[in-house]
């Protein structure tokens, strides 16, 4: 996937997340099932990642390259990526620290809705800047999956959100 791809599927995705979650009623969007995140918590936990990782890719290339280092592999596709997260979690992986998510209020939908919004539309420019061989040689740390490139980092953001939004799908399924 090269990075006009990327840009597309993350508006896209994202938007979807978002549209889905902007019609949910008070209820809907304020429950959860027990030890579960609401719809809410799952777009503060959206906006968290995002907005990490937009903050990581404003870093000076020459900086991120000098701290963090360069790829010393290529760039897995998006599939194995996927496959990479998905065995991490069924081995019992979680977010953690700043990226688990406070009580959200029916009444802060909208503006955190915007916030995702706005950060997508901001990454997506930042991802311009960047070359394709930048993305498949720079890498930043995640924090359940180790160092990524940043393609990966990427491919990551796009699944990630997809993820989120099957849970939440689940979770009112089950409310239901």
């Amino acid at each position: 996937m090269n990075k006009e791809e990327i840009i597309r599927q993350l508006k896209e995705r994202h938007e979807i997340f978002v549209e889905t979650i902007d019609v949910l009623t008070e209820d809907d969007f304020l429950f959860a099932p027990p030890e579960k995140w609401s719809a809410g918590q799952q777009l503060d936990h959206i906006y968290r990642s995002v907005a990490t990782l937009f903050l990581a890719m404003r870093i000076p290339k020459p900086a991120i390259k000098l701290v963090i280092g360069k790829a010393n592999r290529p760039s897995r596709s998006y599939d194995e990526l996927v496959e990479r997260y998905a065995q991490k979690l069924s081995g019992g992986g979680k977010a953690k620290g700043p990226f688990i998510p406070s009580a959200i209020s029916y009444a802060e939908k909208k503006k955190l809705i915007e916030k995702v919004r706005s950060v997508i539309e901001k990454l997506s420019n930042r991802i311009n800047q960047f070359s394709e061989k930048d993305l498949d040689e720079m890498i930043l740390p995640h924090p359940l999956l180790g160092k990524l490139t940043m393609r990966e980092m990427l491919f990551f953001t796009i699944y990630h959100v997809q993820h989120h939004q099957r849970l939440m799908t689940k979770y009112l399924e089950l409310k239901n």
